[in-house]
């Protein structure tokens, strides 16, 4: 299966399909009214196998990269499911490459997502996704709002 790719200047507030399958559909759009120059590559778009999905990110950031703290919220069926917070990029002994980058840089990044080993009921899924280049969580870098809608169940 192929995911889709996409290197645009997005429309602020504009949903745009990551992928869809016959089991999974995901989509997303940007939290604020600014537009970003981004691109992110998904596969397999699919629930049903116990592989990890790949994905490439290509982002430019409005910001300085120093400090990074990441935040993901998780609801299921509107009930929230999962509150989750992480510092990434602390300036000392950083270990991810997106660490330093400067404002204007192209972040180019290819990764695994673990999370297909996890058995996702039928249902619909919000993910918002924050990221802070500040100890305070009013410096937004970015802000991703994902649905996922699972068809079926994978058991």
């Amino acid at each position: 299966m192929f995911g889709l790719f996409f290197f645009v200047l997005f429309t602020p507030g504009v949903s745009e399909f990551l992928c869809t399958s016959s089991d999974l559909d995901i989509s997303y759009t940007f939290c604020d009214s600014t537009a970003h120059a981004f691109m992110f590559n998904l596969t397999p778009c699919s629930l049903m196998n116990e592989s990890i999905w790949k994905a490439a990110l290509t982002w430019i950031p409005r910001s300085d990269i120093t400090f990074l703290e990441v935040v993901f919220n998780v609801w299921y069926n509107g009930d929230k499911a999962l509150h989750w917070k992480e510092i990434l990029c602390s300036g000392a002994d950083d270990e991810y490459s997106v660490c330093g980058m400067l404002k204007g840089e192209t972040i180019a990044a290819e990764f695994n997502i673990k999370g297909v080993r996890i058995k996702f009921p039928k249902g619909n899924y919000n993910v918002i996704l924050q990221g802070f280049s500040g100890d305070s969580e009013n410096n937004t870098i970015v802000c991703l709002n994902f649905t996922m809608i699972v068809k079926q169940d994978a058991f």
